[in-house]
């Protein structure tokens, strides 16, 4: 784990404490309400956001397999595992752990560490596309009064519709011509830095490597399909466990806009994820935002906010650990395997962009 992520994670940690100290004092936490909140929910609802999280697992791992079609041809739900055991590293040790799924699929399939990397690359660009369309259009769609601070949101959907077209028009030249985007972006961004500058190059270097996977205009449609198909079933989960917890009152046809806004935020409250102390920021992320978005009680917005975590991050990890009893995986082995996977892979990158310029005129 590295040290700047556990001292940032603390700082987090310390600071949610003390808010939450001072919150206490104002307005009493009242614990038995807490756990009360629990035996009123309707567990129906959140087995069935449960299940559709699982679900999303399954179009995750045909996805990917749908991303080695180009190099290997494997059937589209033999990495199924290496997806569970992949989340089950990240709930259980950290975001440090994110790399084990390439790790493992690289393993699986005999393929080179470095271009599993590149498609984990593709993919993460896949899921941030797909979370902005659902995330804007939601927004941009919903009728006035529909979210608190309206005008707010849509600032937010339009600033985000307007990144996102930018984003995909910038990924659909690099695709189309790739070496030249990326020596114009070296040219330029080296007026400011030839650090900055050979950075992103490499970067740029490496999504241009993952977008190969994608040949066609249907080899395209078929990833943004899978995509968008995985994150309406993590949003139905959101809806689903939400209206568990939530008032009547507000169990309406705007519960997707709201649930997506909670899911942007707890994404961002995602980025760094420690070891238990991540939960802990998940869960005081959520609860801040349940209250205003949903008119919860604070100890019903905590119980809610529990249940979500469980039913979106954790509740894989059960599943995860006994797959990788079966395959015997060690995930705290494997994370640091793929840690040095992922540095060797750089330096060889590092080194074909050395020959490569210089080998250029």
């Amino acid at each position: 784990m590295k040290r700047r992520e556990w001292i940032v994670g603390l700082v987090v940690l310390v600071a949610l404490a003390g808010l939450f100290a001072y919150e206490q004092h104002l307005h009493p936490f009242r614990w038995s309400t807490f756990a009360g909140e629990f035996a009123r929910a309707r567990w129906s609802k959140v087995l069935i956001g449960a299940g559709c999280i699982y679900l999303a697992f399954v179009f995750r791992a045909v996805r990917w397999a749908w991303f080695l079609r180009p190099n290997k041809r494997v059937p589209l739900f033999s990495l199924l595992g290496t997806q569970i055991m992949g989340f089950t590293a990240v709930a259980l040790i950290g975001r440090i752990a994110d790399l084990v799924r390439p790790y493992l699929v690289a393993r699986r399939t005999g393929l080179a560490v470095g271009s599993q990397m590149a498609v984990y690359i593709v993919e993460r660009l896949f899921d941030a596309g797909s979370m902005a369309i659902l995330f804007c259009s939601a927004i941009l769609l919903s009728p006035a009064g529909s979210l608190p601070h309206q005008e707010t949101f849509n600032k937010f959907g339009k600033g985000g519709l307007a990144v996102t077209i930018a984003g995909a028009l910038f990924l659909f030249a690099l695709r189309v011509a790739g070496k030249a985007v990326i020596q114009f972006t070296e040219i330029c961004l080296s007026l400011i830095s030839e650090k900055l500058a050979h950075g992103v190059g490499h970067k740029l270097r490496a999504f241009h490597a993952g977008l190969d996977t994608l040949h066609s205009a249907t080899d395209f449609a078929i990833a943004i399909s899978l995509s968008l198909s995985m994150w309406v079933l993590i949003t139905f989960a959101y809806v689903e466990g939400t209206e568990a917890f939530a008032p009547a009152a507000v169990q309406n046809s705007h519960m997707w806009a709201r649930c997506l806004a909670l899911m942007a935020g707890g994404g961002v409250a995602s980025v760094i994820q420690l070891p238990v102390i991540g939960w802990f920021t998940q869960i005081a992320a959520l609860q801040v935002m349940l209250g205003p978005l949903f008119n919860m009680a604070p100890e019903t917005a905590m119980a809610c906010a529990t249940t979500l975590l469980g039913i979106t991050f954790l509740g894989i990890a059960p599943v995860g650990l006994v797959w990788a009893q079966f395959e015997h995986v060690n995930l705290r082995t494997v994370t640091v395997e793929s840690e040095h996977a992922e540095k060797a892979a750089e330096e060889e990158r590092e080194a074909e962009d050395g020959v490569d310029a210089n080998a250029a005129p």
